[in-house]
C-alpha cells in the first residue's frame, strides 16, 4: 500500500538522487553529490555504503581490498561506523588518520621527506637532531627523540601529498581502495584534495571517487570548496527534510541553482526579519565595528526582538530554541566569559582554541577534571594524552588524587594563573611543551622593555588574571551546551527555533556587503569572491538550522540594495524595523 509518506516530494527527490548515485556506481563514474541543508546527506551516504558492501561482500575479502571513508570529524566516523554496523569490508576514518595508514609503511621515504617541512626543518635545527629511524603519528604533537620522531597533525597530509607524485605509491593506494567516498567534502584539505584531481581524476586505473557534501556550508578556511573537474559528475539532492514549507521557500530564493522540496508542502512556520535601519544612534567605527549599534543599543535590541517573538508563541528554552550570535563580545556577555573579548586582539583564539593554554584548558584539562570527578580515570588519563608520570605505587596515586583534588577547588575559586601554577607546580597534570615554553617567556617578562614585550605575552598576562569559572563556561560553549551559539558552532545541527543575531565585530564578515553583492553575484571582485562566499555560506548555515521558525536581528545598518535583498528573500510582509526603546 501506497501512503503519503512514501510519495513525499522530499523522499521521491532523495530516491532521484541515489537512482544517480547507483548509476554512476555501476559505471565506475566519479561523482559529486551537492546535498544542500537538511537534505539527509549522511542517508545517501551510508545507503551507498550499504549497497556496496553488499555488493563487494565476496570479491573484496578475496583481494584483500576495502571500501574508504573519509570523514572531517571522529564523531561523523563513530557515526557511519554505527550505520553499517562497523563492517569490515569498510575502512572508515578521519582524512588524518585515514593519510597515516596509507604513507605509515613507508618509513624510509618519509625519513627522508620529513626533514623537508618547513615546521620541522625549524625544530630539527633548534634541537640539534637528525631524524630518527622510527617516524610514528598518534596523539598529533611534534616531539623527537633518539628512536622516534612524532608527526604533528599539521605534517600528515603534506607527507602524503609528496607521495601521491609517485606513480607506484598511487598504483598501490588504488588497489588497496578501489572506491573512496569523501564526506562533508568542502572543509577537506583544500591541498589533498587537489592532488587526487590531478593524479587520479578522469584517469584510467584509478579508484571512484565519492564527494558528499555542500560547498556552500564550506565554512573553514582550509577546506576545498567547491570541486570543479571534466572527470566528475554532479548530483543534485533536492531534498529538504528538516524545515517547514516557508523556510524551505526561503532558502530556495537565496539558492536557486539547488531547488529544494520539503516533506509536506503544506506545513505552516514563522519566518521573520528585524533591523535596526530606523534606529537613532550614532553607529560604532573600525574595520570591525563599522556600521553597527553601540553594544547596549545592541542588546537593546535583542530584548525587543525576544519579547516580540514571545508574545507570538516562541519559547526561548534551550529545548526548543538556539540563539546564533556573530558579535562575540555579545556572545561572551551572554555566555559568561565576557572578559576574553577585550583581551585579545583575535576572536579566534578563544572561539577556534588557537591560543595555545586555552586549547589545552579546553580540550584536554576539562575533559580530565570531569573524568576524575567521575571516578572514570582510564579516560581521565586519555584526555590528558601521552606524556603522563607513570602510576608505579600507592604513594604515586595520592599524589594524583591530591592535585587533581586541589585543581577541581582551583577551578571553582581561582583565576587561570592560579591554575597553571598549580599545574607547573605539581606536573599532574602536565603542561603541554609549547605551553610550558610560553609560560617560561612569561616569567621573564618584567626583564623586557616595554616596547619588546610581543603580543601574545601580552595576552597570556592578561588571562592570567581571568577567573578560572570562565574557561568553564568556555568549554560549556565549545561543547554545545547552551541555548547560545556562534553561527560557526552549529554547522550540521538542526534546532526547532532559530533566532540569529546578526552584527558586526570580525573583519572577514560584513553581511549588509555580502547581501549588496548577492544582487549581482556574477559582478563580485575576484579578489573578494573567496569573502563573499565565506560570509554568503555562514548566512545559509544559519538560516537552513530551524525545523519550524525563524527570525533574523541585523544590528548593522543596511544599505537599500542590502535590504531589498533580504526583502527578496525572505518576502515583504516578514521584514520590519524593530522599534527604538
Amino acid at each position: 500500500m501506497t501512503t503519503a509518506k512514501d510519495t513525499n516530494p522530499a523522499i521521491e527527490a532523495s530516491e532521484r538522487a541515489l537512482s544517480s548515485l547507483r548509476d554512476c556506481l555501476a559505471e565506475h563514474q566519479s561523482f559529486v553529490l551537492e546535498a544542500g541543508a537538511g537534505a539527509g546527506k549522511t542517508f545517501s551516504l551510508v545507503r551507498v555504503l550499504r549497497d556496496l558492501v553488499e555488493q563487494h561482500k565476496f570479491d573484496y575479502p578475496r583481494t584483500n581490498r576495502k571500501i574508504a571513508c573519509i570523514t572531517f570529524t571522529n564523531v561523523a566516523k563513530d557515526e557511519i561506523e554505527a550505520r553499517t554496523d562497523r563492517s569490515p569490508l569498510i575502512h572508515c576514518d578521519t582524512v588524518h588518520g585515514f593519510c597515516w595508514s596509507l604513507i605509515a609503511p613507508f618509513q624510509k621515504q618519509l625519513h627522508d621527506l620529513v626533514p623537508t617541512l618547513p615546521d620541522w626543518i625549524k625544530k630539527l635545527a633548534e634541537e640539534e637532531k637528525s631524524v630518527p629511524p622510527i617516524v610514528e603519528y598518534s596523539f598529533g604533537h611534534r616531539r623527537v627523540d633518539e628512536r622516534t620522531l612524532s608527526l604533528g597533525h599539521d605534517d600528515v597530509i603534506p607527507l602524503t601529498v609528496e607521495m601521491l607524485k609517485h606513480a607506484k605509491f598511487r598504483t598501490l593506494f588504488a588497489s588497496r581502495y578501489p572506491i573512496i567516498l569523501i564526506d562533508e567534502y568542502q572543509d577537506t584539505n583544500a591541498a589533498w584534495v587537489e592532488a587526487i584531481k590531478t593524479h587520479f581524476l578522469g584517469q584510467a586505473g584509478s579508484p571512484l571517487f565519492g564527494f558528499f557534501g555542500d560547498h556552500w556550508q564550506k565554512i573553514y578556511e582550509e577546506g576545498c570548496g567547491e570541486i570543479v573537474h571534466p572527470g566528475l559528475t554532479v548530483i543534485g539532492k533536492q531534498a529538504n527534510f528538516r524545515s517547514v514549507q516557508s523556510i524551505v521557500d526561503c532558502l530556495n530564493r537565496m539558492r536557486p541553482q539547488l531547488t529544494q522540496f520539503s516533506e509536506d508542502p503544506n506545513s505552516t512556520g514563522d519566518v521573520r526579519v528585524f533591523h535596526t535601519n530606523n534606529w537613532r544612534a550614532t553607529r560604532r567605527t573600525g574595520s570591525h565595528w563599522a556600521g553597527d549599534l553601540p553594544e547596549a543599543m545592541s542588546a537593546q535590541a535583542f530584548d525587543g526582538v525576544k519579547k516580540v517573538l514571545l508574545e507570538t508563541g516562541w519559547d526561548f528554552s534551550a529545548k526548543h530554541t538556539k540563539i546564533l550570535m556573530l558579535t562575540h563580545r555579545a556572545l561572551a556577555r551572554e555566555q559568561g566569559y565576557n572578559s576574553l573579548p577585550g583581551i585579545f586582539s583575535f576572536n579566534s583564539s578563544f572561539t577556534k582554541k588557537e591560543n595555545k593554554l586555552i586549547g589545552f584548558l579546553i580540550d584536554s584539562l576539562e575533559p580530565a577534571a570531569e573524568c576524575f570527578v567521575e571516578k572514570r580515570f582510564g579516560a581521565m588519563f586519555a584526555a590528558l594524552g601521552s606524556k603522563v608520570p607513570p602510576i608505579k605505587s600507592q604513594t604515586d596515586k595520592r599524589v594524583w588524587s591530591n592535585s587533581m583534588t586541589r585543581l577541581l577547588e582551583l577551578r571553582e575559586t581561582g583565576t587561570v594563573g592560579d591554575v597553571v601554577a598549580h599545574l607547573r607546580a605539581t606536573g599532574r597534570p602536565w603542561l603541554p611543551d609549547a605551553v610550558e615554553q610560553l609560560e617560561a617567556e612569561l616569567d621573564q617578562i618584567d626583564a623586557l622593555p616595554d616596547s619588546e614585550v610581543p603580543r601574545p605575552l601580552i595576552e597570556l598576562q592578561k588571562l592570567h588574571a581571568v577567573p578560572y569559572r570562565e574557561m568553564i563556561a568556555l568549554r560549556a560553549y565549545h561543547s554545545g551546551f547552551s541555548p547560545f551559539e556562534t553561527n560557526h558552532g552549529v554547522k550540521g545541527a538542526e534546532f526547532e527555533n532559530v533566532l540569529v543575531v546578526i552584527g558586526r565585530g570580525w573583519n572577514d564578515y560584513n553581511f549588509s556587503e555580502m547581501l549588496e553583492w548577492s544582487a549581482q553575484p556574477a559582478r563580485v571582485p575576484t579578489d573578494k569572491r573567496n569573502k563573499y562566499e565565506q560570509n554568503r555560506n555562514l548566512f545559509y548555515v544559519a538560516c537552513s538550522r530551524p525545523k519550524k521558525r525563524l527570525a533574523l536581528l541585523f544590528t548593522q545598518m543596511l544599505s537599500p540594495v542590502a535590504l531589498a535583498t533580504v526583502t527578496r528573500w525572505f518576502g515583504t510582509d516578514a521584514v520590519n524595523p524593530i522599534p527604538q526603546p
